[in-house]
């Protein structure tokens, strides 16, 4: 199994279906390509996809969406256990890893990922509105289920996955947050395999510019 992934420092959507991977170690071959280059679309070329990453092949089959990566990662390497196993607590998570997938575009435009570096932004109303949210749903699960794991749902799940991005966003930009939301974001942030996709971003060179948003701090 192949997935296809962008530079780790900025592709805050190959960091969800890497992670989805990684994290329940599952064995694949990771092929990164350099974004916004023509060595990017020329290796693309050649798969079903829509010019973007990640795109996972598995023999006949390639998924080429973050989110139907997870889901598909899940039926077919973990019996379903990417999501909680409770009917009402799965229903939730699939709700807020949909609003993550389909949303948040203040956050999205202005704090791009930029796993090495500190800065800082002049963030707008929308993306502050964004901030609120996402804060609200890390604060709320974590709170109702602080006793059951440091997860959104006690046990690491595609949720997580989908809002792991967030987190290296609000670490680089130093967005302030809750108590409950910043003690998850620590138990992302200290994850092992987030660990190493953030040192690997780190180890890169290349430099693109559209995402190097704010001043160094």
């Amino acid at each position: 199994m192949e997935l296809i992934i962008g530079n780790k420092n900025y592709s805050s959507w190959s960091l969800r279906g890497w992670l989805m991977l990684a994290a329940f170690d599952i064995k694949f071959k990771e092929t990164r390509l350099q974004l916004d280059t023509e060595s990017f679309y020329s290796a693309l070329k050649n798969v079903d996809c829509a010019d973007k990453v990640p795109v996972l092949v598995d023999g006949e089959i390639t998924v080429w969406d973050s989110l139907a990566i997870c889901e598909y990662v899940s039926e077919t390497y973990l019996d379903g256990r990417g999501w909680p196993e409770n009917r009402a607590a799965r229903a939730e998570a699939r709700a807020i890893a949909a609003e993550m997938h389909s949303g948040f575009f203040g956050v999205r435009n202005e704090m791009p990922m930029n796993c090495r570096a500190k800065r800082r932004i002049e963030a707008s109303e929308a993306a502050m509105k964004d901030v609120a949210r996402i804060d609200e749903i890390w604060s709320s699960c974590r709170e109702r289920i602080a006793d059951q794991g440091p997860w959104l749902f006690g046990e690491f799940s595609i949720a997580d996955v989908m809002y792991a991005p967030v987190v290296s966003r609000f670490e680089t930009y130093g967005v302030a947050v809750s108590e409950a939301s910043h003690a998850y974001m620590q138990s992302v942030l200290d994850h092992p395999k987030m660990q190493e996709w953030i040192e690997a971003g780190k180890q890169e060179t290349e430099i693109v510019e559209a995402d190097e948003a704010g001043v160094e701090v």
